[in-house]
């Protein structure tokens, strides 16, 4: 027994000395600002209150739904009770009380289109409609507008102006799981009215894990190429984190293209989640990214066990972890651990001064 907790004793003292020793954040800590622009959030709804929102049956029956919904602070009795905007109205008090993030970008989810050009609800994983999300945005001061919609819509040039006349400010688009080839040249009219609105398209790149079922080849970043030619002033979501196309790492072939094209943008959402340790520090230590970050959230996500602070205990000194740790509010949480490994006080400015453009 003694020689156990010797044993353990000087596990312990080997593990602090090294925290103390060696534990530094991927760059320096820069002083920040509030006022930051969250640019990427995200919201759903079960079809209550009139919302036109769904939720497939498949995802409904996965473990997903219940951790989704307890991530945004909802059940799905309230929300039966009280309808859809419910969650909207919990994003708008909860970002409300942050110290540091005064906006959010809250996305609608476009669906998978048929070959009459209207929505397939029977193959679609998740529903946020347009006229939702500009609702709760108008609805809340501290809510933006990030609209979604597929290309292969029969009327998506009239809903891309839709979009822009009610306040959008940029274009989601999950590829995977909307069945959507950004590399499709029929898509051409679409991008060039996303160039003259001056909407800029905000897509899943890389490998997606959020959904039962995905089709991950079409969030391949080289099939941006088409839209980034065109001049569409595109963000790969996520710096293409995990997966590989080609054999070659999905981030790689996304640092190609930063070279390439100087309208291409990536954000640092999700990049503190468990299963994308490092992707942080390569977006914050690679010099192809340098000016082309933004800051978001990926909520409800920094709300599950995907993220804590806990994570980068042999990376951060003790009491630079309980400075993140204190903070009650998800939002502070999340601008808090960035900062604290490294994020620059730009990137955390830039997603403001951008969408505000």
């Amino acid at each position: 027994m003694r020689k156990a907790i010797i044993v353990s004793g000087t596990g312990f003292l080997l593990i602090a000395g090294y925290i103390l020793l060696f534990a530094r954040p991927y760059r320096p800590v820069e002083a920040i600002s509030p006022g930051i622009t969250d640019m990427h959030c995200h919201v759903a709804g079960i079809g209550a209150g009139g919302s036109g929102c769904f939720v497939s049956a498949k995802l409904r029956g996965n473990w997903r739904f219940g951790t989704y919904l307890r991530s945004f602070g909802v059940s799905e009795a309230e929300l039966s009770e009280k309808g859809d905007m419910l969650m909207a109205d919990r994003i708008s008090e909860t970002a409300g009380k942050s110290r540091f993030v005064s906006k959010v970008v809250l996305l609608a989810m476009d669906g998978v289109v048929d070959g009459k050009g209207e929505l397939d609800a029977s193959r679609t994983e998740l529903f946020v409609p347009n006229e939702f999300v500009a609702a709760a945005a108008a609805r809340h001061a501290n809510l933006l507008f990030g609209a979604s919609v597929n290309p292969y819509r029969k009327d998506a040039l009239e809903r891309l102006a839709w979009a822009k006349k009610h306040g959008a400010v940029l274009v989601k688009w999950l590829p995977s799981i909307m069945d959507i080839d950004p590399s499709d040249k029929k898509l051409t009219p679409f991008y060039r009215k996303l160039v003259e609105l001056r909407l800029p398209l905000l897509t899943h790149a890389g490998q997606e894990r959020s959904f039962p079922g995905t089709r991950d080849e079409l969030c391949d970043p080289d099939r941006l190429n088409l839209p980034l030619s065109l001049g569409v002033t595109v963000i790969a979501a996520h710096i293409a984190s995990t997966g590989k196309y080609g054999g070659e790492r999905s981030t790689d072939r996304l640092v190609r293209l930063m070279l390439k094209y100087p309208n291409l943008y990536s954000d640092i959402s999700s990049l503190t989640q468990i299963n994308k340790f490092g992707y942080l520090k390569e977006a914050l230590t690679r010099p192809e990214f340098s000016g082309r970050l933004l800051y978001g959230s990926d909520f409800p996500l920094i709300n599950t066990l995907l993220v804590s602070p806990w994570y980068y205990g042999l990376t951060l000194k003790p009491w630079r972890l309980l400075s993140v740790l204190r903070a009650g509010n998800v939002w502070d949480r999340d601008v808090l651990l960035k900062q604290e490994l490294g994020t620059p006080a730009e990137i955390f400015r830039r997603s403001g001064e951008f969408i505000g453009r």
